[in-house]
């Protein structure tokens, strides 16, 4: 593990000369120089001091492998709420320098994508916070209204705000160049559903069953009739899905959906229940999240609380998770319908 190595990149980044280092740790010019050069190593008890200056863990001020690193980042994205920002700064070096050294890996590229989302979720809980305080403070003013709708996701009053067209133009120059990539299809055909673009969706639906024949197909074939208002014809297809899918359990989550969307709550918790005991270990917790929300929705919280204590138990069990954000967030979500309760 190259202690010196690590040690120099970091006191570089901050600018910092070895004498500055060297005197606020109580060492000498000389002892830094050693340690990145790899003759030495600092006594074991200035690690904490090491890493507490330079805002950086215990850990990392060894190399690791490129592989273990990854991992590291991936679990630290899973585990923790909110970053060190030297840690970021970091690790995203790290990322940009390995996906420009490997071309050919995308890798790098859709971690960092994580890790920016990531930093970009915990400025929109912040945003949340600051917007709710302005409408607090004017009820029945503009002041904060806006805001907060970006903020969690929703949607400004202006029509071009909201619209897909930048990212459902990119999907279209992506599947000109890649015409089988079918998971780019679904992408696409979401972002023209949303924006009522409905004969074009049918359209690259149709050129998405010659590379893909599964659930999807009907699913989003359903999905394009109900949102252009032919209901009845969507439920003749979805129906027809079940019956060509029956051992898919997303088709039976899909179908979950489907009827919370109508608002018939007790038959979409039936099908989560479905999708949930179909599925072989380790099992997706979509499910349990789905009744959760459903239960709140019709009013009866403890019904989500025990949906959400069962995905603990999931996470424990199969997925060999027991501490960390993944968790936290649920236990914050029972306590959340615990006090609606």
């Amino acid at each position: 593990m190259e202690f010196g190595k690590q040690f120099k990149e970091l006191r570089i980044a901050r600018g910092l000369t070895q004498d500055t280092v060297a005197e606020k740790l109580g060492v000498t010019g000389q002892a830094i120089s050693r340690w990145e050069r790899g003759e030495t190593l600092p006594d074991i008890s200035l690690l904490p001091e090491i890493s507490a200056y330079f805002g950086v863990t215990i850990d990392a001020l060894f190399a690791l492998s490129d592989d273990t690193r990854m991992e590291r980042i991936q679990n630290m994205l899973w585990d923790e709420r909110v970053f060190d920002p030297a840690v970021v700064e970091n690790e995203r070096r790290f990322l940009l320098e390995k996906g420009m050294r490997e071309p050919d890996n995308p890798k790098p590229y859709a971690l960092l994508a994580d890790l920016e989302n990531h930093l970009a979720k915990q400025c929109k809980a912040r945003a949340e916070l600051a917007a709710k305080e302005a409408i607090r403070r004017d009820p029945y003013g503009r002041p904060g209204f806006e805001e907060l709708s970006s903020a969690m996701g929703g949607r400004a009053s202006d029509w071009y705000c909201w619209s897909h067209h930048r990212e459902i133009e990119f999907w279209k120059t992506h599947i000109a160049a890649y015409p089988d990539a079918s998971r780019a299809y679904l992408w696409l055909i979401g972002c023209l559903i949303d924006d009522q673009r409905f004969d074009e969706a049918r359209q690259y639906l149709k050129e998405m069953g010659k590379y893909e024949t599964s659930f999807r197909n009907p699913l989003y074939e359903g999905n394009i009739e109900w949102f252009a208002g032919n209901r009845e014809q969507a439920m003749k297809i979805w129906n027809g899905m079940c019956e060509t899918y029956p051992d898919e359990w997303m088709t039976w989550l899909s179908m979950g959906d489907v009827y919370a969307r109508m608002g018939e709550f007790g038959k979409a918790i039936e099908l989560y229940e479905k999708a949930l005991e179909i599925q072989k270990p380790p099992k997706m917790v979509d499910a349990l999240e789905s009744i959760a929300q459903v239960s709140e929705r019709m009013g009866d919280p403890k019904r989500g609380i025990e949906a959400l204590e069962r995905e603990i138990v999931i996470l424990k069990e199969q997925w060999d998770t027991a501490s960390g954000e993944t968790v936290d967030y649920v236990r914050r979500e029972i306590e959340r319908l615990k006090a609606l309760s």
